[in-house]
């Protein structure tokens, strides 16, 4: 049985360390709820606003296991265009054989689309960066590997926010559209591989990532 958790880490560290600041030692009443929910009606963005974003997913599959942290830093150039950095690491471990990633890029995104109060905001990010991966295992003949790898990948890639408070959204990452991946493996030839993925537009809710965003 496959199990899946994703969560924010980051936000999630923000939003504790926020109520600790703003609230009284106690806990939110009915009416503030109701309030803070209300507050996100018609909540914009602005030129100098930052956030925090991403996300923490878990899966195992079998002997299986995997996980990945993916957080981000913005930084708001006007309402609709947005400039900043991430981080993302990761391993999984299948029997024996092991891998462990990391990656840093950085990535300019455009809102595209308001709806629903301005609430729901649709947007587009292009990002490049540079990953380093370690692959180690057990060959067939029962001997060891222990494989590096280098790479530098570009995308393009669609999703979404849904502020359910005025500081606080939900991210739904939909599809990653365009995609350009350079490899440059320790033992071997480089590769460079692109895609375009037009069956995504058939159904991008198929298998969507999702996390948090925190601005301030």
């Amino acid at each position: 049985m496959k199990k899946r958790i994703i969560g924010t880490a980051l936000a999630l560290f923000a939003f504790g360390f926020a109520q600790a600041q703003n609230l009284p030692d106690k806990e939110l009443s009915e009416s503030q709820v109701r309030q803070e929910m209300r507050s996100a009606k018609g909540v914009s963005f602005e030129q100098g606003d930052m956030f925090v974003e991403g996300g923490v997913s878990v899966t195992t599959e079998g002997d299986n296991t995997s996980y990945g942290i993916n957080p981000k830093f913005g930084y708001l150039l006007s309402d609709k265009i947005a400039v900043g950095a991430d981080i993302d690491f990761g391993g999984s471990k299948d029997g024996e054989d092991k891998e462990n990633f990391f990656g840093i890029g950085g990535f300019a995104r455009y809102y595209f689309l308001e709806l629903s109060q301005k609430r729901f905001k649709a947007y587009g990010d292009v990002g490049i960066g540079y990953g380093h991966s370690r692959i180690r295992g057990l060959n067939v003949d029962g001997s060891r590997y222990d494989n590096t790898n280098n790479d530098i990948k570009a995308n393009l890639t669609l999703g979404i926010n849904y502020f359910f408070t005025k500081n606080f959204a939900a991210t739904f990452v939909l599809a990653d559209i365009l995609e350009y991946n350079n490899a440059n493996p320790e033992d071997g030839d480089s590769s460079n591989r692109f895609e375009f993925n037009f069956n995504l537009f058939n159904n991008p809710f198929a298998q969507p990532q999702f996390g948090l965003l925190y601005k301030f």
